[in-house]
């Protein structure tokens, strides 16, 4: 999934969650949402694929683990004792469904990681981190009817309409 897919279709969720869930309205801070939407791929990409390119030569490390999730949710945990601040929270809910929009369930090595070794698996190596992300900007976005772009259609249209909510309840009130 790309960038867009994956921040929009988690706001998306999370929107939808507070709608369903009256206890939830005006609690959600969409700005850790959004950021924990891409959290797994901003620190895996830079670590597996820039940093470390020739070791690990993969782009789903650590950040696109349960553990990740859950180490992040028991951080939240304890900050929210200190300071009744939720932000942690959100970003671990939004980590997770992360984790779900890029099918994680597909590599159990990777989801359930450290459960089945410390190693993770490699993959097609770009070379260094400039060339990754020059093949990602020539292959990457090449519309077609894969899982990834039809995703971000979705996402797309999750913005349009929690745009139009907005526009409509900030020109009545």
């Amino acid at each position: 999934m790309l960038i867009f897919g994956h921040i929009v279709f988690t706001i998306g969720i999370f929107f939808m969650l507070e709608r369903i869930l009256p206890a939830l309205r005006g609690r959600l801070d969409y700005r850790y949402i959004a950021f924990g939407a891409l959290l797994p791929d901003i620190l895996d990409k830079l670590v597996g694929r820039v940093i470390f390119a020739e070791f690990l030569a993969n782009g789903r490390i650590v950040g696109h683990t349960l553990v990740f999730c859950l180490f992040i949710a028991l951080l939240g945990y304890y900050r929210y004792g200190k300071s009744r601040d939720t932000g942690l929270f959100l970003i671990s809910g939004a980590c997770f469904f992360h984790l779900l929009e890029d099918r994680m369930w597909a590599k159990p090595h990777t989801l359930f990681w450290p459960a089945f070794g410390w190693e993770f698996p490699k993959v097609c190596c770009y070379g260094g981190g400039l060339d990754y992300f020059l093949n990602m900007a020539t292959i990457g976005y090449v519309p077609s009817l894969c899982p990834c772009f039809i995703t971000e259609f979705i996402g797309l249209i999750i913005a349009v309409i929690i745009s139009a909510i907005y526009l409509r309840r900030r020109l009545i009130h």
